[in-house]
């Protein structure tokens, strides 16, 4: 895989609650010049995420119930609604953790269909969480979001106890097979880690080392 191909897996991240307008800025310049496939930020940044990017094949993203997904479905589906009109082609979102630990899998379903229906015309990623789940509960997340019309399963937020791990992204993938894309997300900084994680199936990166990325290889001499 060359520096193209992998920069087009790559949404580049920044979601720290002390962001400033300028380093937004400086993430879509960074995105546009590597041709990243999106620019990921907290909603209050989306507007001038778009704005920036319009014209470009570089996707503005938002992101929903974020960090905890501790949020009424109704408002999640709000908060989607807000971020599409507001310019972004997609949207991830945090499910409902404690419904799906409970086992009111119908609710996390609700809660996931409701985005869905929010935001018809952007590409849906469903965040499960992956440190806060045991395999099984790994397997019914990632189907549930199927069901409800997901375009993505994603691991992590990056802000609970753990990131993308190779195993659960290859769990992942076992279990939507086709169907959906898998996006690994939290703590993917090297270009070796990188390459672990698409082997193991994932379609998309989340990271906020995306230019290191592009650029070990290039340094190193081969991807």
């Amino acid at each position: 895989m060359d520096a193209p191909a992998l920069a087009r897996l790559i949404d580049h991240t920044l979601l720290r609650a002390d962001a400033t307008s300028s380093e937004v800025r400086r993430l879509c310049e960074e995105a546009l010049a590597h041709r990243f496939k999106a620019v990921c930020v907290n909603p209050v940044h989306v507007g001038l995420v778009a704005e920036i990017l319009a014209g470009s094949a570089v996707a503005p993203c938002s992101v929903v119930g974020f960090p905890l997904g501790a949020v009424p479905p109704e408002d999640k589906a709000a908060e989607a609604a807000g971020a599409a009109r507001r310019g972004a082609a997609e949207i991830d979102m945090v499910i409902a953790l404690g419904a799906l630990k409970e086992g009111h899998h119908a609710a996390v379903r609700a809660d996931i269909a409701a985005v869905r229906a929010a935001c018809r015309g952007q590409v849906l990623k469903v965040i499960i969480e992956t440190c806060l789940l045991d395999e099984v509960q790994k397997r019914l997340a990632c189907t549930l979001a199927v069901e409800a019309g997901a375009d993505f399963v994603k691991t992590s937020t990056g802000f609970s106890t753990g990131g993308a791990t190779v195993a659960d992204v290859a769990l992942m993938h076992a279990t939507v097979g086709d169907a959906i894309g898998v996006k690994a997300s939290g703590g993917v900084r090297s270009l070796e880690a990188a390459r672990a994680l698409i082997a193991a199936g994932a379609t998309r990166l989340g990271t906020s080392s995306g230019v290191a990325l592009v650029t070990a290889g290039v340094a190193g001499g081969s991807y």
